[in-house]
């Protein structure tokens, strides 16, 4: 196997002749897909180890599903040439999509299930709800930027993710009407946990959230349900996100 900077180097490299050109005919689309996919089986590869931070071994399945979306359709075409590579990526809007390793490894702490509904907080451009679309029975997924709530659904539809539904509004108050949730999984970067979040987390539930200022010193919490309804808390890593705001954009 080969080193994982090496990897990283060959999808970036790989990647980079990925874009499309103005003079390019569809003939060489077959092509251009077979280069994609093996750009993501590297990427699958290249990330194996996104569970060291919490001493665990990777979920086959979440690398399984991370080597089956096309990370390339949910980044604006100036960034496909990178989409493969192991880091963030800006989306518009002042927004970005996660880097795989962080997105693999957020979707880990789930330990998402067949039948589970999860509730994800920050939709973006869709990728981190496809991610777990093949994993869990249905997921939810709120966007507080009318532009890329509209396109997400868009696009997720367009791919055939047919268990994700997206709406445009706060997502620090939920989805009251559709929980308690299985999971919850927060793509922005919160001051503190929502407790409109906790109440709809299900007993024996878990949240995966951001926490920390915008500024900088966020930190990922994976926060567990009992049985009985009490919350405890576990630091992962050091993280840096988009503020999670309350100021719904049209």
């Amino acid at each position: 196997m080969k080193p994982v900077h090496a990897l990283r180097l060959l999808i970036a490299l790989t990647a980079t002749a990925l874009v499309p050109q103005a003079h390019a005919q569809r003939a060489d689309a077959p092509d251009e897909e077979r280069r994609f996919a093996r750009a993501r089986a590297l990427l699958a590869e290249s990330i194996t180890d996104y569970a060291r931070p919490i001493d665990e071994r990777a979920d086959r399945k979440v690398l399984a599903a991370i080597r089956s979306v096309p990370r390339h359709l949910f980044v604006p075409p100036a960034q496909q040439a990178e989409s493969y590579a192991d880091y963030p990526l800006p989306i518009g809007e002042d927004q970005t999509i996660s880097q795989p390793s962080l997105v693999a490894l957020m979707t880990h702490l789930l330990r998402p299930r067949p039948g589970d509904v999860i509730l994800e907080v920050g939709t973006g451009s869709g990728y981190q709800a496809a991610v777990l679309s093949p994993l869990v029975a249905r997921v939810y997924s709120i966007e507080i930027v009318e532009p890329l709530a509209r396109q997400a659904a868009e696009r997720l539809q367009r791919l055939g993710y047919a268990n994700v539904e997206v709406r445009h509004g706060d997502g620090y108050a939920g989805w009251p009407e559709q929980a308690p949730f299985d999971g919850i999984i927060v793509t922005a970067g919160a001051p503190h946990v929502p407790r409109p979040l906790l109440d709809q987390l299900k007993p024996g539930g878990r949240m995966v959230i951001p926490v920390g200022p915008a500024d900088g010193g966020q930190r990922l919490k994976l926060i567990t349900k009992n049985a009985k309804g009490r919350t405890s808390e576990r630091m992962i890593v050091p993280v840096r996100f988009v503020p999670l705001t309350r100021k719904v954009r049209g």
